[in-house]
């Protein structure tokens, strides 16, 4: 199977550091014209230096400038032919200590700015009759986390949201889908600096005993955005290495490991 998405355009928000940056440089690599959407112009500049795409600051909670950027960009290419709502905060501690505030940003960055980025979109995609939605969603979304009331209950929204997304845009040959990355080291978790008894005990919750990387989660985007995934919308895929697939992974290394080899 050979996917193609060469010649088509990209939107990607929290573009400039992390996965969302990894997932500008795999689509670029596949032949797709990208537009990265942020609020770090720094990060932005460097970006611009190593994929030959454009670049806006952008906060996707501010309506006007995600219509002005959209505009720019349609003007500029005619079309958008992929939406990848990246863009997210992880923010927590117990929800009876929260700070309110904390609370309200979770929900403005994670769930409303990936609504006000599909609202703009669609009309584009709708001229169009056709066009992929793929919105971060998070393992957290299936299984919280203590200290993550906010950020799982925000990120399960964006899981029902992009189900309701997919059924409204149906008939216009659009999809509409969600995923759900797992252990993969960033900036914003520190998997892999954490202490190594700390590490082991969260590897032993997956399937794949592996830390998840950024490319994990680009060949999935690169495949729902593809003519390859035309018949898959409205789901949520878990991009997690089988984390918590059955109880106590481990238990098949331990068996593997005294098997003779």
């Amino acid at each position: 199977m050979h996917i193609d998405l060469e010649g088509r355009v990209a939107i990607v928000t929290g573009a400039a550091r992390g996965i969302g940056r990894d997932i500008i440089r795999r689509l670029a690599a596949e032949g797709v014209t990208t537009v990265a959407l942020d609020v770090r112009e720094a990060e932005l500049d460097s970006l611009a230096g190593e994929v030959d795409g454009a670049q806006f600051v952008c906060d996707i909670t501010n309506a006007a400038r995600i219509a002005e950027v959209v505009g720019a960009v349609t003007d500029r290419y005619g079309r958008v032919d992929i939406l990848v709502n990246n863009a997210g905060i992880a923010s927590g501690g117990p929800f009876d200590t929260l700070a309110e505030e904390t609370w309200r940003a979770s929900y403005d960055v994670n769930l409303t700015g990936t609504f006000l980025m599909c609202k703009a979109i669609a009309p584009v995609m709708k001229r169009q009759q056709s066009g992929r939605i793929i919105n971060a969603a998070s393992f957290a979304a299936i299984v919280p986390a203590i200290g993550g009331a906010a950020y799982a209950s925000s990120k399960a929204a964006v899981a029902h949201f992009t189900r309701v997304v997919a059924g409204e845009l149906g008939p216009w040959g659009i999809t509409a889908n969600a995923y759900a990355p797992g252990m993969i080291p960033t900036e914003m978790n520190h998997y892999a600096e954490r202490p190594q008894a700390e590490q082991d005990q969260l590897l032993d919750t997956l399937t794949l005993r592996r830390w998840g990387s950024s490319d994990d989660v680009a060949n999935l985007i690169c495949f729902l955005a593809s003519d390859q995934a035309a018949y898959i919308t409205g789901t949520l895929i878990d991009v997690s290495g089988g984390k918590l697939a059955t109880q106590r992974p481990h238990i098949a290394y331990d068996r593997a490991a005294a098997e003779p080899r």
